[in-house]
């Protein structure tokens, strides 16, 4: 029996005094829930990676419900269509207008202000940029790059920024590591930061946790801000970054979770959950009472 709690906003419990299903009873105005998906969905590896238990099934019996659903991602290793066509053989049904990602925001900003980029970016992602000007550039887009992090192109990257009268960086994320099925690697936070120290600038982060990011997944859903539930494994990015734009936010057991993420000093996640299928069940199972 779920303890009976106010309704969101109005809810007032702790999340470090709730119950393993607690969090269920504050989302009782739910309408929409928005997943991250490396971690979540599946891990990412050789090949096309794995889907983790119960993910196909869970995003399955979200959209056979009445919740609208989004997908929310920090993925800049490949194209949104690349991407979803990756996931569609894994066996979820996701289209591209469903998938949210830092490059065709960034790419958006870059046209609006007129800015030609130095890329610093994987090879996969680069065709999203093929409409922009990259002569003589005017500020560095730096993403998941993977082996392209290489001290010769971090340092090319390093000297335009220092070239600049006024210097701009765009970060796609700022996440720290992910894991892949071979283990956890270094994500584009790490060399964003390095590039901030060594030029004295600060990055302008697209993707999570900026709150404009979360904001265009909500408008696209039609959505307030306390009517949809962020599901995902980045404590800080995926949580706090809802958290942060009025959305209530679960953390999975999957992916990237640490176990230390439950007595993080700042963040804490409205409920942790084994996995997606869990939480799915818990979700379901309530809004049916």
């Amino acid at each position: 029996q779920l303890r009976k709690t106010p309704r969101w906003p109005g809810c007032s419990v702790s999340a470090a005094v709730m119950a393993e299903t607690d969090w269920v009873a504050c989302v009782d105005d739910l309408k929409g829930v928005v997943l991250d998906m490396c971690g979540v969905l599946y891990d990412s590896g050789e090949g096309d990676g794995a889907p983790i238990a119960g993910s196909v099934e869970a995003v399955k019996r979200i959209r056979a419900s009445d919740l609208k659903l989004r997908f929310c991602t920090n993925e800049t290793q490949a194209t949104r269509e690349s991407f979803v066509a990756k996931l569609r053989r894994l066996g979820f049904d996701i289209s591209v207008s469903e998938v949210f990602s830092p490059p065709p925001a960034a790419l958006a900003i870059l046209q609006e202000r007129g800015l030609r980029p130095h890329l610093l970016v994987h090879d996969g992602v680069l065709p999203e940029f093929d409409k922009l000007d990259k002569s003589n550039p005017n500020c560095v887009v730096i993403g998941d790059a993977a082996d392209n992090f290489s001290y010769k192109n971090l340092n090319d990257a390093f000297r335009v920024l220092m070239g600049l009268e006024k210097p701009a960086l765009f970060s796609l994320g700022r996440g720290r590591y992910y894991k892949e099925t071979d283990g956890l690697k270094l994500d584009v936070g790490v060399f964003m930061k390095a590039l901030e120290f060594a030029c004295d600038v600060e990055a302008e982060v697209v993707g999570k946790p900026a709150q404009m990011f979360f904001k265009s997944v909500l408008a696209d859903m039609g959505l307030e801000p306390h009517e949809a539930l962020m599901i995902g494994d980045d404590l800080v990015n995926d949580v706090g970054g809802a958290q942060r734009c009025g959305m209530r936010a679960l953390q999975v057991r999957t992916g990237k979770y640490r176990p230390s993420d439950e007595q993080h000093p700042s963040v804490r996640a409205d409920g942790y959950v084994d996995d997606l299928a869990a939480a799915v069940d818990a979700l379901l199972k309530h809004r049916s009472q």
